[in-house]
């Protein structure tokens, strides 16, 4: 079951290419979108995380979280061109997001777009729920009919205890600012009000504490 899946997200990250000069080749890996606290990371981009050997090059990786592939081939292949628009604002030099990723910015918006994504703008995100426009949608048919062939699996959401409930954690993790400067600090602490830093004046928040970016 996981070949067909894997050839249809790589098959869709080639059609990705084929439409934009600016978007490499990349790793794409498939696991476990589950984070503390009941967040859900759908997908990531992490820039030069993989090394190819035959051509002593790097190459940059993007992450589908398997809980994600229950949403349905539009929202995956949404999930890639929301990864890929931050794959070309590495590839261009462009600062699209802040907050250790978490905040995306006007620029992003601009690349989203760019790529087929409408976007919406989220208080604690920006710029980052992203949706397939209808135009990318005719677009990328052959590869939304691909994706729909080959999800038909998805990976179960881990159950983690809420905040103030029996088996919750108190113990403490880092957490960072814009600067970024790194604390440690239990969640339950955040929880009852924000840590901000004098310097960024941008509240300290844990590194697993973003839904993906």
């Amino acid at each position: 079951m996981t070949v067909p899946l894997i050839t249809a997200l790589q098959g869709a990250w080639d059609a990705i290419q084929a439409r934009h000069d600016d978007v490499p080749p990349v790793v794409i890996t498939l696991g476990a979108g589950s984070l503390d606290r009941g967040g859900l990371k759908l997908g990531h981009f992490a820039a030069d995380r993989w090394h190819h050997a035959a051509t002593a090059t790097d190459l940059s990786e993007v992450f589908i979280g398997g809980e994600g592939l229950e949403r349905g081939s539009d929202e995956v292949l949404a999930t890639l061109l929301h990864e890929a628009a931050h794959v070309v604002a590495n590839v261009r030099g462009i600062q699209d997001t802040s907050r250790q990723g978490r905040w995306h910015n006007k620029k992003f918006k601009a690349l989203a777009e760019e790529l087929g994504l409408t976007v919406t703008k989220d208080d604690k995100l920006g710029w980052s729920p992203s949706q397939l426009a209808e135009d990318a949608a005719t677009v990328y048919a052959d590869t939304l009919q691909s994706l729909n062939e080959a999800l038909t699996v998805y990976r179960r959401a881990e159950i983690h205890a809420q905040p103030g409930t029996k088996g919750a954690t108190n113990t403490v993790q880092p957490a960072l600012c814009g600067c970024p400067r790194r604390i440690r600090v239990a969640p339950s602490v955040l929880e009852e009000a924000p840590i901000v830093c004098g310097s960024c004046g941008q509240e300290f928040q844990h590194e697993t504490a973003d839904a993906g970016t």
